[in-house]
């Protein structure tokens, strides 16, 4: 058999694999698990964790940050698109190696991802294209601030953690908008911000751990 069409049929069984572990978590957004399935996450890790990209676990990336664990990455999107919702003009803070821009990018009208790493940015842009994922826009900048030159974003998504909530991402939220975060410091859990006619209504959700959200570049 052919080297690239064995890592192909492998990676395709263990993607399999790992949209049924998320069905017996309780995901049940088919379109969400869909976008899942499509995305290679063999192709945002390291090498040498290759054959660990498809088990449901956070995985190192260096610089202290972690490709997050498909579950919750499931999570976050099907609790952004509860009720039918479509996530519309999408911003991700935190983009890392770019897998979950690529996840939202299968959902998203358009995606913007900022990540404050440079050593990361690079490896990301250079995960999207080896994805074949063209649709990302993704920015070298500080996330606390959000990406003021594109708002306003129907939905915002954190991949770090923040002791309270940032108001530059609350001004960028779109009326009727939806944002998800983990909130807190050494306790976290996921908050559901809604942005309604009469204001901001949050929800606490799930308990959660996440690198913390840095302020700066670097």
């Amino acid at each position: 058999m052919n080297t690239a069409v064995g890592i192909g049929m492998t990676s395709a069984r263990t993607r399999a694999r790992m949209i049924d572990r998320l069905r017996e978590r309780g995901i049940r957004d088919e379109r969400v698990l869909a976008a899942l399935a499509a995305v290679p996450r063999h192709l945002f890790v390291e090498e040498a964790l290759a054959s660990r990209a498809y088990e449901d676990t956070a995985l190192p990336l260096g610089s202290s940050q972690t490709i997050s664990q498909p579950y919750v990455v499931a999570r976050m999107i099907e609790i952004l698109r509860a009720g039918g919702r479509e996530l519309g003009k999408t911003l991700e803070i935190g983009a890392g190696c770019g897998y979950q821009a690529s996840v939202l990018a299968e959902l998203a009208d358009e995606v913007y991802a900022v990540e404050r790493i440079g050593v990361l940015v690079e490896r990301a842009r250079l995960n999207l294209r080896r994805a074949g994922q063209l649709k990302v826009r993704l920015q070298y900048a500080d996330g606390q601030f959000g990406l003021p030159e594109a708002a306003p974003f129907d939905t915002i998504i954190l991949a770090a953690a923040t002791p309270q909530l940032p108001p530059a991402l609350l001004s960028q939220l779109a009326p009727g908008g939806r944002m998800i975060l983990p909130l807190g410091a050494s306790e976290q859990h996921l908050s559901l911000i809604e942005r309604r006619p009469e204001g901001f209504v949050e929800s606490r959700l799930d308990d959660v751990r996440f690198v913390p959200l840095r302020q700066g570049v670097e």
